[in-house]
């Protein structure tokens, strides 16, 4: 037996500031790493009006299944009259989004103190102009 550790590698960290709960994805958002991620992910939502901020800076890849759980989670904080802010800087990350009709279903920021910030959704107004 292969005693290798499979390509997909992604794991979460988890901490809070200014009120939100910050979660840090880490690796590769695909399948594997989606039913293993799906069930905290599940739990943060489970709140009445959760405050997530996902930082997606150190994830390497993502596919259908990542952006299926980014859907799910938005799905579930909306549900719950929360908020969901999305951290990246990757320009393929939000290329993804615009290519998938997502760009507007989400707020994205370019950094974590930006996300944090109380004020309007910056990136969300920014992309429905675009």
């Amino acid at each position: 037996m292969d005693d290798e550790p499979t390509r997909s590698s992604a794991y979460h960290t988890t901490r809070s500031a200014a009120g939100s709960t910050i979660v840090s994805l880490h690796g590769e958002l695909d399948l594997l790493a989606v039913s293993a991620l799906s069930a905290a992910l599940d739990a943060l939502t489970a709140v009445s009006r959760p405050d997530v901020v996902l930082d997606l800076r150190p994830v390497s890849f993502i596919d259908c299944s990542g952006l299926g759980l980014l859907c799910r989670a938005q799905s579930r904080i909306r549900a719950r009259h929360g908020r969901l802010r999305l951290v990246t800087s990757a320009s393929t990350f939000r290329r993804l989004l615009r290519c998938t009709g997502l760009s507007g279903a989400f707020e994205v920021h370019p950094n974590l103190p930006e996300a944090l910030a109380d004020g309007a959704p910056v990136a969300r107004a920014a992309a429905s102009r675009g």
